[in-house]
């Protein structure tokens, strides 16, 4: 028996299922991107008494001390102001490297013990080459 009608299906490529992936995709890597240091908290950092700048640009932990106490390390926010917690949050981060450079960027309103706290932290855990982040004074207030 011989069919006089052929049937030839057209072969398609279905692309919703990769619209789909490509737009879970690009959302993961938009909430898991990393941004400036400066969007994340605002902060009013005091003024240096000299105004000599360092152009050392090295890899570098970065600890932030808001105005009302609380405490990032790197980009994580610490759950408490407790040291324990500090020290933990920061050996996450760092790791083994105790010769890392590590900079206090500390808001200008904060108090002195939030400071003390994290100087303190550090200097349990081993790290010595620690900076303190400040702003250039303007001319006028001079």
């Amino acid at each position: 028996m011989r069919f006089t009608e052929e049937i030839h299906d057209e072969p398609e490529i279905n692309v919703i299922p990769l619209i789909d992936v490509i737009l879970v995709l690009l959302i993961f890597f938009m909430a898991t991107a990393t941004f400036d240091q400066q969007t994340r908290m605002k902060l009013s950092l005091p003024q240096v008494a000299d105004t000599q700048v360092q152009s050392d640009k090295r890899e570098e932990l970065v600890v932030q001390i808001s105005a009302d106490g609380r405490f990032f390390v790197g980009s994580n926010e610490v759950i408490n102001a407790r040291i324990q917690t500090l020290r933990e949050a920061i050996v996450r981060i760092a790791g083994d490297n105790r010769e890392q450079a590590v900079m206090v960027r500390a808001d200008a309103g904060a108090q002195h013990q939030y400071v003390v706290t994290a100087l303190d932290a550090l200097g349990q855990l081993g790290f010595s080459q620690i900076s303190i982040a400040t702003v250039r004074a303007d001319a006028e207030s001079e």
